[in-house]
């Protein structure tokens, strides 16, 4: 039979390939091809399964779906100011949420260019990406990661921090299967997280988990670290920066690896270019790609921003808060709503530092004329073993002692070392070589501050300042520390005289009484030494001028034990002994209970505890705790008013220490002070109200020993009341600053009787004449 040769070859081929099925390896192919494929089909899922379900504890605990449902964030807890600034964080790592409306357009497109420009389109496991990211590997040829956005965010929240992924026998296999299986988890979880959130919530939680560098955790702290500013100002560059920062935080630190971080983030832009992402021409990227970093970095600390002081002893607060309701404070996302107001902390902050710059120089310059230290013992001559018992405070020597025993030369040798360090001072930070010698005599010479600022009605306290510089001086002056208040406690005599039924025109001559003390007699003196000038003056004159002799009298008439009584009304909590000198405030006291005792007299008598939280939220914005003033009576309302006429008398008698303050704060303003410095000149006053605000100043040194060049240049009139007068009117020139000048409150039983102190009759009478009270055991 004839065959053409199309046809013969095309029978050939045929049996070619008939032939070649007969052989056992090609049916062999076949045969395991299939069952390769039956195997991925239905054992891929069973193997899924039994890892989800962790069977035997072979694969390592998964979180149910309760927990992937509400994933758990280690959270920073927020102090926020009264006017919604925020005033710092507590945290272990700082890290803070945000919502998806708090993220920038540009953000959240550049993320998903870079990272899953599929995000939208797939439910968690993106194929296409694994088999890419498969190939490369196989190839070894970079082909890109093959992990989703959900993927990405299942690592943060639950596989990036396991300390057990295999267990038993699968754990001796060694770190391909833990990585795989690890792989395998975050694909189960992925698509649980698709199937619980929606895509704006995915990259929310994403970038709100994610870690960076520098102590900043989530993007709205690393945007405030890097940038100065929200998540949701952030604008391409800056997102491209920050998004390139993510594949290796520590490689493309844009702090330490400048170079590296400009071309990663050109990298990004290129890819936002390629997807025609608002840079649509070659022109547009080269003149954005050209830009600088633009970085205002900063790192979130305590030492830096408002408050500092303040921050410190409320976190301390709310360590013992949170201990009590089995609360971490580090990590829960609390948000804790303060009474602090972030513009009069600034003002107070300002006043504050702005002055004792000045001070510290005249106070420096006066010792170096007299070419002494300023440190003297109690006769008032140089303390010459000061440096040498104090050093013995320092932890410095305290370590050496440990280390080397307190017999050691080598502790000495160790104290007298010279080593390079940053110290304070009032121009800024400057480098030297000191040792523990040279630095604590260095420190020990400066100046420090209190201030307290709070609303009398309320108790909310507005204003805080601790210290000079919180970062080199730790020790708060406003509520830890306590001393002689001088002066200014005298209100407290006066005080306990209007309940009795003095009237503020009663007159006594400034004359020192003799005073039986034990084994003596003791003569109170004026502040300029003397026994007084004969003068015959009212109490309220007499006050105003700080006249101690006629204040003496008066705790005669009184009796110290009732003195104490009626400070402990007013909100005095300090230990003060009734002894005739407590007149002249030798017991000691804080700023903050100082604060509170005046506010009494504001409030129409009723006594209401600084108060400085207002209330506390957790993450979720539900409120934990709303804090409640705790108030009381401790006065009669027509008392509280006599002693407002009083304080006024400051500002209003000729003469009076606060009849100083500037015009401005007078005008259309009621407003009285005290001013307060002690005898050993170690401590300076003034304590000021006006009708909507209590502020309490004290100045001086960290220790007693530390005193100043004079008496005269110790005032509170010279060292404290500019703190307060330079406060008060950066204060009433805000106009959203919520304070504004005024009269005091009238009380509400009616205006008491004062008397015109000009007629006769009234100066010498008291509306009800007390008993004589004194009495000295």
């Amino acid at each position: 039979m004839n065959t053409s040769p199309s046809t013969t070859g095309t029978t050939k081929s045929k049996i070619s390939r008939a032939l070649k099925l007969e052989k056992p390896w090609f049916r062999l192919a076949i045969k395991y091809t299939w069952i390769l494929f039956g195997v991925i089909l239905v054992g891929l899922p069973l193997y899924l399964f039994l890892v989800s379900i962790n069977l035997f504890g072979l694969f390592g605990g998964m979180p149910d779906i309760r927990e992937i449902e509400n994933p758990k964030n280690d959270l920073s807890s927020e102090l926020i100011s009264a006017d919604g600034v925020s005033l710092g964080r507590y945290f272990r790592y700082n890290r803070s949420q945000v919502t998806y409306e708090e993220l920038s357009p540009d953000l959240v497109n550049v993320l998903l260019i870079s990272e899953d420009h599929r995000f939208r389109d797939h439910s968690g496991v993106d194929v296409k990406s694994m088999a890419r990211a498969l190939f490369g590997a196989l190839t070894f040829t970079s082909q890109g990661g093959g992990s989703t956005l959900t993927q990405q965010l299942a690592k943060n929240l639950f596989t990036r921090n396991a300390t057990k992924t295999l267990d038993g026998h699968l754990a001796r296999l060694g770190d391909l299967p833990a990585r795989i299986v690890q792989k395998n988890k975050e694909w189960i979880i992925a698509v649980t997280l698709e199937r619980n959130f929606t895509k704006e919530e995915i990259i929310t939680m994403y970038l709100n988990t994610t870690e960076f560098v520098n102590n900043s955790y989530g993007i709205k702290v690393t945007s405030e670290t890097h940038f100065g500013k929200g998540p949701d100002s952030l604008n391409l560059q800056e997102s491209a920066l920050l998004v390139g920062m993510l594949q290796n935080p520590s490689r493309y630190n844009p702090v330490r690896f400048p170079e590296r971080a400009l071309s990663k983030r050109n990298e990004v832009l290129a890819k936002v270019y390629q997807h025609k992402y608002k840079i649509t021409t070659r022109e547009q990227y080269d003149s954005i790609a050209a830009l600088p970093l633009g970085l205002e970095f900063r790192i979130q600390d305590q030492n830096e921003g408002l408050a500092t002081y303040f921050r410190t002893v409320v976190g301390n607060y709310l360590l013992a808060y949170c201990k009590a309701r089995n609360i971490d404070l580090y990590n829960s996302g609390l948000r804790i709503f303060t009474t602090i107001d972030s513009r009069l902390q600034k003002y107070a902050e300002e006043s504050l530092t702005t002055h004792m710059a000045g001070l510290q120089k005249g106070f420096t310059e006066q010792w170096k004329l007299r070419k002494m230290d300023p440190w003297l013992d109690e006769d008032g001559h140089q303390f010459k073993d000061f440096l040498n018992k104090r050093i013995k405070n320092t932890p410095q020597y305290k370590a050496y002692v440990e280390r080397f025993g307190a017999k050691s030369d080598s502790v000495n040798i160790l104290l007298k070392l010279k080593k390079p360090m940053k110290i304070f001072s009032w121009t800024g930070e400057r480098d030297t070589l000191f040792n523990v010698y040279d630095s604590l005599g260095y420190y020990k010479r400066f100046l420090q501050a209190g201030m307290m600022a709070m609303d009398p009605t309320t108790g909310a306290i507005k204003a805080w300042v601790g210290g000079i510089d919180h970062k080199y001086f730790k020790f708060d002056h406003v509520r830890q520390q306590k001393r002689q208040a001088g002066s200014t406690f005298k209100p407290f005599v006066y005080g306990l005289a209007m309940e009795s039924g003095y009237s503020p025109c009663y007159k006594l001559h400034d004359i020192s009484p003799a005073i039986p003390v034990p084994g003596t007699v003791w003569y109170p003196p004026n502040s300029d030494g003397s026994k007084g000038s004969g003068e015959e003056m009212t109490i309220r004159h007499a006050m105003a001028l700080s006249i101690n002799t006629i204040t003496a009298q008066m705790m005669m008439k009184l009796g110290p034990e009732n003195v104490v009584e009626f400070a402990n009304r007013c909100g005095i909590e300090s230990k003060l002994d009734a002894v005739p000198s407590l007149c002249l405030g030798v017991s000691d006291v804080s700023v903050f209970e100082m604060v509170g005792a005046y506010s009494t007299f504001v409030n129409g008598g009723i006594y209401t505890r600084p108060t400085f939280i207002s209330r506390i939220e957790d993450k979720n914005g539900n409120v934990i705790e709303a804090f409640v003033p705790q108030t009381r009576e401790g006065l009669n309302d027509q008392t509280a008013y006599k002693m407002i006429h009083m304080l006024r008398g400051g500002v209003e008698e000729e003469g009076g220490t606060s009849g100083g303050l500037p015009r401005e704060l007078k005008i259309d303003n009621e407003i009285g002070g005290k001013t307060g410095t002690t005898n050993d000149a170690s401590d300076g006053w003034y304590m000021g109200i006006t009708h909507s605000l209590v502020t309490g100043v004290w100045v001086g040194g960290d220790e007693r020993a530390i005193r100043f060049p004079s008496w005269t240049f110790g005032q509170g009139i010279k060292t404290a009341r500019p703190i307060f007068s330079n406060f008060l009117l950066k204060v009433y020139e805000d106009k959203e600053s919520g304070i504004t000048k005024g009269r005091f409150p009238q009380p509400r039983s009616g205006l008491p009787f004062l008397g015109d102190c000009s007629r006769h009759n009234d100066a010498d009478s008291i509306e009800a004449v007390p008993q004589e009270r004194w009495k000295f055991n």
